[in-house]
């Protein structure tokens, strides 16, 4: 993880929504699922799609887009339970502590705060736990701090 990356951010609303709705076809072209779109995709799903439970359903949905363009979700690659959680609690307390409006311009503003960084679960995790393949497959409880624990909106 790099911590001097910068974001590509998005032109549009729809441009959000096409990767989202992408990401739940299975659609969307592998070369297509960053960073970005990981996080863009999480807000999208949190504030526009309520009939999507995200803690009970963002694994199956990775995995299986994963799966549906080649990729595989075993130990060493593939989906990251640990790490995708700590990003949901961090679009959560992104989303409840921010005055942005419209999809584009509130995924643009945590893509640029500390939420958005690659490195942010590393203030929760060490390197080896987060790294861990108990981490990739199930979700561990950070051991250097909390998660932030925001219900944030639906």
């Amino acid at each position: 993880m790099t911590t001097d990356h910068k974001p590509r951010l998005f032109e549009c609303d729809d441009d959000i929504r096409a990767l989202g709705e992408g990401l739940l076809a299975c659609s969307l072209p592998r070369e297509a699922w960053t960073h970005e779109a990981h996080l863009g995709a999480c807000l999208w799903l949190l504030t526009e799609r309520p009939d999507v439970d995200i803690d009970a359903e963002i694994g199956r949905i990775i995995r299986r887009f994963n799966e549906s363009v080649g990729g595989v979700n075993d130990d060493h690659g593939g989906y990251h339970d640990s790490i995708t959680r700590a990003y949901v609690a961090g679009v959560r307390l992104f989303l409840s502590e921010t005055e942005e409006s419209g999809l584009a311009g509130r995924v643009n503003a945590m893509l640029l705060s500390d939420v958005g960084r690659r490195d942010w679960p590393l203030r929760f995790y060490s390197r080896d736990l987060l790294f861990s393949v108990p981490a990739r497959r199930g979700f561990v409880e950070p051991d250097l701090a909390p998660l932030p624990a925001v219900q944030g909106p639906r």
